[in-house]
């Protein structure tokens, strides 16, 4: 494959926790592959309309597992960082996204390659969520199993809700992309990439050492608008369990948006419409996009993704 000088549309595609691992479904591989293949109706529309594609994806329940199978295996194998259970799941599902999308492709005589690329993503070590870590990962704990855990691993843990005690790590905001040119190269030639995933891998630049991993992960959306800007992606397209995203959500005035502005949704954000642990990042996302030189932002679920596409569905974001 090569490059034909071509200027063709860019979009990168965040896929929510929910296209691989689903609730309502026990958290199987085979279920994993089922949900996968379920997600990848958009991306099929997109490649069949030309666009260069890249796709990023949430890792929550995988990497809580494989935090899970670290903790399980303590003193029996060597401990992983968190940094290294990230890359496996970016590794690990990549491969079922890139193998279910190639499939599905081909069977529509779509002719494109598709590639997995471990995506290392730069933060500032002074970032003030490294000291005051608030990012729940893992498994829940009784405070006397935290508390313990804790003492014999160097965690953070707090009290979530109601449902007991997790470890706590911070979610630093990214900064660049380590691998954006190798990217950029493989859009270019027409590929679509799978990259990001999970938010990708967080590291810092040491002024000796070179790149170094920070114990932390990083929202997912987030990563995509940073990594959107350097590719040149003109959409981002936020795939969620929602269909649009709401103002005064949950009361009686709620307000369901449709076609907005980028200086409306900071109106809206700045307001406090959308809380840290649910929309607020994927707002903050599509802020970040748009001032960054993205032409659109699309938040809508998975079912409505290819009518949200066509202008039809979801909350649409553009700039002023």
């Amino acid at each position: 494959m090569t490059g034909s000088g071509v200027q063709r549309k860019r979009a990168i595609v965040a896929l929510g926790g929910n296209a691989i691992t689903r609730k309502d479904l026990e958290d199987t591989i085979a279920n994993q592959f089922t949900n996968t293949r379920r997600s990848l109706l958009p991306i099929v529309e997109l490649a069949r309309q030309g666009y260069d594609l890249c796709i990023s994806h949430g890792n929550g329940p995988q990497v809580g597992n494989a935090l899970l199978r670290v903790e399980l295996a303590r003193g029996k194998a060597p401990i992983l960082p968190l940094g290294i259970c990230v890359a496996d799941t970016e590794g690990g599902m990549g491969y079922m996204i890139e193998q279910s999308l190639r499939n599905r492709l081909d069977r529509e005589s779509i002719k494109r390659g598709v590639c997995t690329v471990i995506t290392q993503m730069v933060v500032d070590v002074g970032d003030p969520s490294i000291k005051n870590p608030t990012k729940y990962i893992g498994q829940f704990y009784s405070r006397e199993e935290a508390e313990k855990l804790a003492h014999e691993s160097g965690w953070t843990v707090k009290r979530d809700a109601d449902r007991g005690w997790r470890r706590v790590v911070a979610s630093p905001i990214p900064i660049s992309c380590v691998e954006s040119d190798v990217i950029k190269l493989l859009l270019d030639n027409h590929c679509i990439v799978i990259a990001a995933g999970g938010g990708g891998i967080p590291i810092y630049v040491d002024a000796k050492l070179g790149f170094e991993g920070v114990d932390a992960v990083i929202d997912k959306d987030r990563a995509s608008a940073v990594l959107g800007r350097e590719i040149g992606a003109e959409i981002l397209v936020i795939l969620t369990s929602v269909n649009q995203v709401a103002v005064n959500f949950g009361k009686p005035e709620q307000n369901r948006l449709g076609e907005v502005t980028v200086s409306e949704m900071r109106k809206y954000y700045d307001e406090g419409h959308f809380p840290p642990g649910s929309m607020g990042p994927k707002v903050e996302a599509a802020i970040d996009f748009l001032d960054g030189g993205g032409k659109e932002v699309i938040i809508t679920s998975f079912d409505l993704a290819a009518t949200a596409l066509a202008g039809k569905a979801g909350t649409r974001i553009y700039p002023d």
